[in-house]
């Protein structure tokens, strides 16, 4: 790839902000290269890697290179999927490496369950039609898990639980505090019930019967 004319190591060109990227720079394929179609190509890389979610130059390039492959058609790769795959990925927004992969696979897939779509309306053999629906089917049912995928990873922050109605029986115990859920674990700052008053009569009772016997 000939982005820029020397490159040492792998510095990072990704930002976290998306909010001012007016666009993704358009990706040149030559026989033997890709090149970056912008007049800085320090600032095309660096749209590019934001685009796709890439945190070095090695990942940018590794990502377009299997992106390049995808978009093959007739054994060939195509400009116009490639610049729509980027689209798509930008629009979607990859925040990490994960993201990054998956969004990628995500594209590349559609990219297949649409050509075995277009397969599908042009053929009339029915065999090669059921055997066109099954990897249809397979494809698009690949891609809802994808996306269901990207969903629990997004969403696997630790979640606040708040109680606002709270009722306690005789002989219980309240915990008073922030309760935070990991996984199946809830976790409440230490001594909160104690610290509040809130142990149990009947505990206090027998603290009080110790100490007196001991006193004795």
């Amino acid at each position: 790839m000939t982005t820029s004319p020397k490159r040492h190591g792998a510095p990072p060109v990704a930002a976290n902000d998306r909010s001012g990227l007016a666009g993704s720079p358009r990706i040149k394929l030559y026989k033997r290269r890709i090149a970056i179609n912008h007049p800085d190509p320090q600032a095309g890389e660096r749209l590019l890697a934001e685009a796709l979610g890439a945190v070095d130059r090695d990942a940018l390039h590794g990502l377009l290179k299997q992106l390049v492959k995808a978009s093959v058609i007739g054994q060939k790769p195509d400009e116009a999927n490639l610049a729509f795959m980027v689209s798509m990925i930008r629009s979607i927004a990859p925040t990490d490496s994960i993201e990054a992969m998956l969004v990628s696979q995500m594209v590349s897939v559609h990219m297949a369950a649409m050509h075995s779509a277009c397969r599908l309306a042009c053929i009339d053999d029915l065999a090669q039609h059921e055997s066109v629906t099954r990897a249809l089917t397979r494809l698009s049912r690949t891609f809802a898990a994808q996306v269901e995928a990207l969903s629990r990873h997004r969403n696997s922050d630790e979640r606040t639980i708040m109680v606002r109605n709270l009722s306690v029986q005789d002989g219980g115990r309240a915990i008073v505090g922030n309760i935070t859920q990991h996984a199946s674990v809830i976790v409440a700052e230490p001594n909160a019930a104690t610290d509040a008053g809130l142990v149990p009569r009947h505990e206090t009772g027998l603290h009080e019967e110790t100490e007196a016997r001991q006193g004795a």
